[in-house]
C-alpha cells in the first residue's frame, strides 16, 4: 500500500535495516563527523533545562545531545529496535515506542507540554501521507502555548515544501522562520531542503483544552538523510 509508513515498510522488507542504521550513526560518531547540527539549532531556541521532545528519535542521535546539554528529553520512535538502541547509547533522556500519528503522551503520565519540538532526519517524508496533517495537529497539542517546532526534511521525497506548509497551516501551527540548512542559511525557491521553526496559531479542536500547561489528554548543516 502507498499509504503506509514507509519506514516501517523498509524495516518489514529488510528486518536488517534498523541495525544497519544504528551502526550507520555509531560509526560516524567513532569517525567524528559532526553528528549535532540539528540538535544546537534547538538548543540556541530554548532557555536551561527546557522540556524538548525529539518526535521520531531514531537511535537517539538528537535528543541526546540535547540532554547533554541540560534539556529534559523525551524521544519518540516507531521503531522498537531504534528505540533499544537509544535506551542503551544514550541512557537519561526517556526514550518511548510509539506511532506519531498516535501520540499520546499523558496517557503515559508526561502530562506537561514542551517547550521545543524537534522533527529532524527526514522524519516527516516517512509518515504514511494521510497521516502528516494527525502527525502535525499532535505536535501542536504537545506545545506550550510559547514553545516552537522544528521541522527538516528534503526535497524529492514525495511532501511538496508548500503541502507540508498548508498542512502545519491546518493544525494550527504558523510559520516565524523557513530556512535551508540546519546552520541557519535561508530558504528561497530554489532550496532542496527546509527547517520550519514553527509556533502555536490557535488551540487545536480538542474538547479538553488547548497548548500551555498540562496537555490535552487524548546536520552539520544538512544531517537528516537519515534514510
Amino acid at each position: 500500500m502507498a499509504d503506509e509508513n514507509s519506514w516501517l515498510k523498509i524495516t518489514q522488507a529488510n528486518p536488517g535495516h534498523s541495525q544497519w542504521y544504528i551502526d550507520r550513526f555509531r560509526s560516524m560518531a567513532q569517525e567524528g563527523v559532526d553528528l549535532g547540527g540539528e540538535a544546537r539549532l534547538i538548543d540556541a531556541m530554548v532557555a536551561r533545562s527546557s522540556r524538548v521532545l525529539d518526535a521520531g528519535c531514531g537511535s537517539g542521535r538528537v535528543g541526546s545531545f540535547l540532554a547533554a546539554a541540560g534539556h529534559q528529553v523525551v524521544g519518540v520512535d516507531i521503531d522498537p529496535v531504534l528505540i533499544d538502541a537509544a535506551r542503551r547509547d544514550h541512557p537519561g533522556p526517556e526514550w518511548l515506542v510509539g506511532d506519531l500519528a498516535e501520540l499520546d503522551l499523558p496517557a503515559l503520565g508526561i502530562t506537561e507540554g514542551f517547550d521545543a519540538i524537534v522533527c529532524a532526519g527526514n522524519v516527516m517524508t516517512f509518515l504514511a501521507p494521510a497521516t502528516r496533517r494527525e502527525v502535525l495537529r499532535r505536535v501542536h497539542l504537545h506545545l506550550r502555548d510559547d514553545g516552537r517546532a522544528v521541522v527538516g526534511f528534503g526535497a524529492g521525497r514525495g511532501y511538496d515544501f508548500v503541502e507540508f506548509l498548508t498542512d502545519a497551516g491546518e493544525a494550527g501551527l504558523v510559520a516565524d522562520l523557513l530556512l535551508s540548512t540546519w546552520d541557519l542559511r535561508p530558504f528561497t525557491e530554489q532550496s532542496d531542503f527546509l527547517v520550519a521553526v514553527l509556533r502555536p496559531e490557535t488551540a487545536p479542536d480538542d474538547p479538553s483544552g488547548g497548548t500551555g500547561g498540562p496537555l490535552p489528554g487524548s546536520g552539520g548543516s544538512r544531517l537528516g538523510d537519515d534514510q
